[in-house]
């Protein structure tokens, strides 16, 4: 596979024409392309939303097997989310959990696309590239914990306190507080992005140099692709919920200084 072909954008796999094309923000729109983005993307969906009713269907009261990690892993869920959310847990911790396990799927799913072997020259049939190749998609995820960040801010200060704290501590420090709602969706984007974009790059190096073509890959993919897509993860969700959890916890801090 040649890399410069790999590292182009996702291209179109499902083109669909609309019956009158539609005019939007000047532009005029004749079809709906769906891209490889948003194609793997439903495959990760449909995993998880398939493992989670295979998970979840004849459960015991005393849990054996599967059961046993799921209850583990909710109750995990759980305490880390009233330790941020507080009251709110039941609110934001679903979508913390969520945004979790999409990201790990989506990150790791590329060790299910064969490997391309210059040195004996065979191409694979198909290839997986993680979505989170993709910046729009890391964008898309970062505009949603922006919007979490206004809505548990307005919830909890209401709108005078919310415009109130953006003064805070002094007035001179209004501009600084308004870039800090942009620079912090953009650091979890381009973290995201720019750390599967970097590993994906090195794994097609490695597959298209190396002399030994199918045990190093192999071993490097454990990293790239297991270990790494798992930190990515990890550090996306740990973020967001710090970023929505300031201004969560901002009600509950404030009704536990008034009881005193």
């Amino acid at each position: 596979m040649d890399i410069r072909e790999s590292l182009e954008e996702f291209k179109t796999i499902i083109s669909i024409p609309l019956h009158k094309p539609v005019k939007l923000l000047g532009f005029t729109i004749s079809s709906i392309d769906i891209n490889e983005t948003v194609l793997i993307s439903w495959v990760v969906m449909a995993i998880l939303i398939i493992g989670s009713l295979l998970l979840t269907r004849k459960l015991k009261a005393v849990p054996r097997g599967p059961q046993v990690f799921l209850e583990w892993a909710i109750g995990f869920l759980n305490d880390f989310s009233k330790q941020y959310f507080g009251k709110r847990a039941k609110i934001y911790g679903p979508y913390v959990g969520t945004v979790f396990l999409f990201l790990l799927v989506a990150n790791i799913i590329p060790v299910l696309s064969p490997l391309s072997i210059s040195l004996w020259d065979i191409e694979p049939p198909f290839t997986i590239k993680p979505p989170t190749k993709d910046i729009n998609l890391t964008a898309a995820l970062a505009i949603l914990t922006l919007l979490l960040m206004l809505i548990g801010g307005l919830r909890a200060r209401g709108l005078k306190g919310w415009l109130k704290n953006l003064l805070h501590p002094v007035p001179m420090m209004l501009p600084f507080n308004l870039l800090d709602f942009i620079i912090r969706p953009l650091s979890l984007c381009l973290r995201l992005f720019g750390n599967i974009l970097g590993g994906f790059i090195i794994m097609l190096l490695v597959e298209q140099a190396l002399p030994i073509p199918l045990l190093v890959p192999s071993a490097l993919s454990l990293y790239f692709d297991f270990f790494d897509g798992l930190i990515q993860a990890v550090i996306f969700t740990f973020l967001t919920t710090i970023f929505v959890g300031e201004a969560v916890l901002f009600e509950e801090q404030h009704e536990g200084l008034e009881a005193l």
